[in-house]
This record gives structure tokens, sequence and C-alpha cells, in this order.
């Protein structure tokens, strides 16, 4: 085999192409520290559980290799684990490349980027790792720190969102419990009326009006009403009538009589009864405004017709008149409208006395099913203790299996025992009772909302607008989630506690966020002692700063490792009250 031997100068060409190459990365790193890098904040921070990352670079005049290419990544390392950022590549001036090129002159670059953030970064130090390139030949620099620990005060906002109580509906007019009706009113009004019918331009009762079914339950009523303890009979009330038909004297003085006639039946029928009651009495002499109801719930032939003519005049003679002109129409009225207006009306009004306290307490531990559903969750709200709150709730669901409020209800129970998993089957189960109930919305995106889903969580609680003073609370920890921290001060503007105190920190009212934590009225709430602490540091109210913290670590020692790697108390990391507090 023939060797071939290179010529010594080509040797010598080779090694000097490969020692200028290592001399001028070597140079790029032996100067590293002549590149200014400049992080913006200096301190990283956490915003709506991300990192933001910007940095400013000035490359020197004279640094920059013409054919090296220089790759940067930021990395920020934490016990445990480090987290990359994008990295960033920049070149020389006679590189044949697409990024930024960097002259003789020197050069600046921006950067930004973003990652998310973890409890650990925030005892960290922030690095740059960089290699450079030149050829077929790579230098990795030593790792640059270039900044230290990440501030994380808008991470400890309190997510403990508020449910609402169901509601319960509004009663019909008579005020009775039924099916439909289940609003708890320990007084309840209550009312029975019965009519005796006249003939026309007769002011006698007839006897078969007397005996009719409802004037005989009228007066029953009214007995009863006189009798039992747990009614108090109001009042006993006549009103009697004539129908808008003939000339005005004539129909006063018929309804004066029927006014007569008719009290003096009732009154003697109650005296038999035993009912000591003073009558009140009244007449109407035409009765235009019975006329009108009828007329509008009947099926008469031209009745709008009838009605346009009420409504534009409002003599009674011009008005019977017209109608009178509507002869065949009139002639229906007059057969089923103006009898049914030949009247007296008898009204008995009472006060029905619900069950006390007690008597409702007891009945829900000992028979549920005898207490209706506004009765059952009225009482559920006596107990002070929250596990017999949700004992009643349990029952309710079993008595009202179809009732919305008994599911929500119990869900709302367990959120104020910090139980919101197992408040989630509570209120789904609602949910699907009824569906599009405000409240219920509300109270699905407060489990949402801890499971850490803010997007549906905010949607849940923008369906749930107007249920009431809650869904502004909750909106104000979605707001603190997203970084918007002035909307998050008005979503609070009601209340006074550690995360409404939290929001005006963070959108840098100190003395706002001050006055809040003080206001706060939940027992043992650590964090408002803690964030009080964390404006002593910001503001250098040194007495402020370490009472509180004090106060913080003692109702809850587990602070004392968070406020050691916390870089809101970086400047007191070597302060001996600073120490003896978190050690």
């Amino acid at each position: 085999m023939k060797r071939i031997n290179f010529k010594p100068t080509v040797l010598v060409v080779l090694v000097a192409v490969l020692l200028s190459s290592c001399a001028g990365l070597n140079k790029m790193k032996k100067n590293a520290d002549q590149i200014n890098f400049k992080v913006n904040p200096e301190v990283l921070e956490a915003h709506a559980s991300e990192v933001d990352l910007a940095i400013d670079t000035r490359f020197p005049a004279k640094y920059f290799d013409k054919k090296a290419t220089l790759t940067a990544t930021p990395v920020l390392k934490y016990d445990g684990g480090e987290t990359k950022y994008q990295s960033v590549t920049v070149q020389g001036e006679k590189v044949e490349d697409n990024n930024k090129v960097i002259g003789t002159n020197g050069g600046s670059v921006s950067y930004k980027d973003v990652t998310a953030y973890d409890k650990a970064m925030a005892k960290s130090e922030l690095y740059l790792n960089i290699t450079a390139t030149k050829g077929n030949k790579t230098v990795d620099f030593d790792p640059i720190k270039i900044a230290s620990g990440v501030l994380a005060t808008s991470e400890k906002v309190i997510t403990m969102p508020k449910a609402i109580l169901g509601v319960q509906r509004e009663a019909n007019t008579t005020g009775k419990y039924d099916a439909n009706i289940d609003v708890f009113q320990r007084v309840v009004p209550d009312e029975m009326m019965a009519d005796i019918k006249y003939l026309i331009n007769r002011s006698n009762i007839r006897k078969d009006e007397t005996g009719k079914s409802d004037v005989v339950a009228l007066q029953d009523y009214t007995k009863k009403a006189n009798e039992e303890e747990r009614i108090n009979l109001k009042g006993v009330e006549v009103s009697a009538y004539a129908s808008p038909d003939g000339e005005i004297d004539l129909n006063t003085n018929l309804a004066a009589k029927r006014k007569e006639t008719s009290s003096e039946f009732l009154a003697k029928k109650l005296k038999e009864a035993g009912v000591d009651v003073q009558l009140k009495t009244k007449y109407t002499p035409e009765d235009w405004d019975g006329f009108k109801e009828l007329l509008e719930k009947s099926n008469i032939q031209d009745k709008e017709l009838i009605l346009r003519v009420l409504s534009m005049y409002n003599d009674p003679e011009v008005r019977e008149r017209e109608i009178k002109n509507l002869s065949a129409t009139f002639t229906e009225v007059a057969d089923e409208i103006l009898p049914q207006l030949r009247r007296a009306k008898m009204t008995t009004s009472v006060e029905l006395i619900g069950k006390t306290d007690e008597e409702l307490k007891a009945a829900a531990k000992a028979d549920a099913s005898s207490l209706n559903p506004a009765e059952l969750l009225y009482a559920a709200t006596l107990f002070e203790d929250l596990n017999e709150q949700l004992s009643v709730y349990n029952s309710f669901i079993k008595v009202y299996p179809n009732d919305w409020r008994g599911p929500n209800n119990a869900g709302f129970v367990l959120t104020k025992l910090w139980k919101y998993a197992d408040a989630k089957p509570m209120f789904v189960k609602a949910e699907k009772l009824k569906t599009n109930e405000p409240i219920v919305k509300n109270n699905v995106g407060t489990v949402t909302l801890t499971e850490g889903d803010v997007a549906n969580a905010e949607t849940l609680f923008g369906a749930a607008a107007g249920a009431g003073e809650e869904v502004n609370y909750n909106m104000g920890i979605v707001s603190i989630k997203k970084a918007e921290y002035a909307k998050a001060v008005k979503y609070f503007s009601k209340y006074k506690d550690v995360n409404s105190g939290l929001a005006k920190l963070l959108a840098g009212d100190n003395n706002g966020a001050v006055k809040d934590l003080d206001a706060c009225t939940l027992e043992g709430c650590y964090m408002t002692e803690y964030f009080k602490a964390v404006v002593g540091a910001r503001t250098a109210k040194e007495t402020m700063l370490f009472d509180s913290l004090k106060a913080a670590c003692d109702m809850n020692a587990k602070l004392k490792a968070v406020a050691k790697t916390d870089m809101e108390f970086a400047k007191y990391f070597d302060n001996a009250k600073f120490k003896a507090i978190v050690d």
C-alpha cells in the first residue's frame, strides 16, 4: 500500500485554523463577564400561575467573534428540579444564518418568555447556560447567575369560594302552605271569602243563598279561628255591591241596603257560634271594577269593544249607554256578568301561627316528614352545629327528593366545613334537578375553582350573575388568579377579609390592604397576619413586619418555612429578628 504524506505546510495551516477557532470562542467565554444582563423585574414574579421572564442583554464592542454563533438558555434552578425557558441564538457578522446579528460595535438583544409557576420556584436561582459555536468547534460557558428567587404573593390567594344557600320560593297571595308554596313564615296571613247573591233590584236575603256551602264554610272557618290558639282572628268584613246598570241613586240605595241585610245575617250567625267580633262594612254603588274583571275572564263576543268603552269614558251613565247600544252583546252581559255583581262579599282574615323554633328543631330530628319544605329548610338554620345542619338537609333530601334545595344546601354546609370534594356530588345532583338555577351554577363553580379549573369556574359564575354577593366574591378570586388585581378589588368591594386585603396589596394599595386585613373576622386566619407582614416589608415598617410575622407563625408554624424562602422578605433573610421568628 502506498503511503500518502501530508506536507508540513498543510499541517501547519490546519492546526492554525483550529487554534484560531478555539481562541475566538475561548476569548468570548473568558470575557463573558463583560456582557450586561438586566432582568426585569430584578426578582421574578408569579402572576396568573405563570412566571414571566424579560432579559435585556448588551454585548460590548469587539466582543463578538464575526464567525461565531452563541445560544443562551435561561434556566430556573430549585430544589428538586429545574425549568428551562426557550433558547435564543445570536450570531456574528459573517455567519450566514437568520439569527440576530451582533456586530463589531456590539449590540443588544431583548428576550421575553413565560413558564408555568411551581411552588418550589420561590427559592430558586436563574442561570444562563451559554454555548458558543464556530465552525465545528463548540465551547460551553460557565453558567451565569442573573437573578434569585420568584416573588409569588399572588399565588397565596385563599381559594375558598363562597357557596349560596338555596332560597325559599315566594308564597302565593293566600300565603297558604301546599305542595307548591314553601316560603317559611312564622305568621302566615290567610283568608276565606263567600258571596251572597241578590236578585235584580232586591236587597232581601234568600234562604238558598245563606245555606250555600261556601257561606257555611266561612262561618265554620271564623269560629275555628276564634277558638284555636294557633290562629289569630284579624277581622271580618262585609262589602256590598250593586251592578253597574240602572240609575246611580237607585244603585246607591240598593248597595247600602244589601250591606245592612248581609251584615245582620253574618253578625247573627257569628254570635250564635260564640264569635265576638266587630264587623267592618262598606258598600259600592256600581261595581265597575268587578265588571271589568269578570268581563276580561269571559268569552263574551265583542268584549274587547266593551273594554275599550270602559277605558274611553269615566262617566258611569255614558259607559252604560254605550254598552247598551251594543244590543246583542249587552244581552250576554246582562245574563252572564251583571247577576254576579249583585252581591255581598264576606271576608274573614286570620293569621296562622306556626311552630316555635324549638318545636321545629325537635320535629326535624324526630320526624322530618311532619314538616313542610319551608319549615324543614328553616329548621336546619336553627342548628349552630354544621354537622347537625347537614343531617337535617340529608333528611330533606329523603323526604323531598325532587327539590333541588336539599342537595344544594347539603353541599353548602360541606363547603362551610371546607369539604369541597364532598360537596361536588351534591351540587351536581342539585343541577340535575334544576338545570338553570343561578344559585346552583355558582355552587358548581365553587367546586370547579377549587379543582383548579379557573376558566370553567369563571363561566359558571357568569351564569350565576345576580344570585348574590357571593358570586362577586368568587369572581374576585378568579380575578386574582388571572392577575387582574384592580378587577378583584372591585369584586371584593362588599367584603373585608384576607382575600380583599390581598387584592389591594397586589394592586398597590398598602393602606387599604391593612384596613381590610385588620377588619377580617374569620377566626384563626393566620394569612391576615402574614400579608400584613408583607406590607411591613414592602413599606419598611419593621415593627409591623416582625409583629405580624410572629403572630402568623405562632398560629401556624408551617409558615416559618414559607417565610424563609419568600422573596418578599429577602432583605431580612440575614436579620437577627427575622431569623429568630422563622428558625
